[in-house]
């Protein structure tokens, strides 16, 4: 279905650097911003690529294959940047990509900051055609009233929720676990809202299974892929686009 671009420092010195590390200095700091603009160029600059591919493909088959999407996140402080909207759609038009092939999340905490700013500029975000999904979901107590009025595509769940449902994989008649019910119930709202569902960290086919059970849309975590480099990524595509 697609990937989430994740951002690495390679130091000279220190190695890989990961976003525990910089992402807070770099909110600090301001350079969050061209940091999450840069991210975003590169990350679709590689989707061109792989659609491109996978386009070519499917003619050369004539077969349908469908074409990976990138995910990317947006930080607290660039996504209350008064041109957000048109730096993202200046980006689109440079790197060639339909909108369709971005998504952007953003995490629940940021936007129960300050709601109807938030709405607003998801609008603004919406009429560019990518998708939107609210990151981190469960962490960030937003009321339901203000949920309905967020025009988003897809909740994604807290890996700590997931991470939970070890203790019930595998036996799907437990109904007793906390996490299980909170999973179970922000799937039944996201659907009532016409919204999909991810789950984020899924680690165990004990976990799928369970989220699966539930109804589930979606799911991503170490059970499929570790972070990769761009190379084995599109291995990875690859080999999952042959194998149907």
């Amino acid at each position: 279905m697609g990937v989430e671009a994740l951002a690495r420092w390679r130091h000279p010195e220190r190695g890989i650097v990961l976003p525990a590390e910089f992402i807070g200095l770099a909110e600090q700091t301001g350079l969050i911003v061209e940091l999450g603009y840069q991210v975003l160029r590169m990350a679709l600059q590689q989707a061109r690529e792989w659609r491109q591919h996978w386009r070519e493909r499917r003619r050369a088959a004539d077969v349908e294959v469908s074409l990976p999407a990138v995910w990317v996140n947006l930080s607290a402080r660039q996504f209350h940047e008064p041109d957000l909207a048109s730096r993202i759609r200046g980006i689109l038009a440079e790197t060639g990509v339909e909108p369709e092939a971005l998504g952007l999340e953003i995490t629940e905490s940021i936007l129960v900051e300050d709601a109807s700013p938030s709405v607003s500029l998801l609008e603004d975000l919406k009429s560019l055609g990518v998708k939107l999904a609210v990151d981190d979901f469960g962490t960030g107590y937003s009321s339901l009233s203000y949920l309905a009025r967020l025009p988003v595509d897809y909740l994604k769940i807290d890996r700590s929720f997931v991470a939970d449902l070890g203790s019930v994989a595998g036996n799907a008649v437990r109904r007793d676990n906390g996490s299980a019910t909170i999973v179970s119930a922000v799937i039944g709202l996201a659907r009532a809202m016409g919204m999909k569902v991810v789950a984020e960290g899924v680690e165990t086919e004990g976990q799928l299974s369970l989220l699966r059970e539930m109804g589930c849309d979606l799911a991503q975590g170490y059970h499929f892929a570790k972070p990769l480099p761009v190379e084995q990524a599109s291995a990875y595509l690859a080999a999952r686009a042959a194998s149907g």
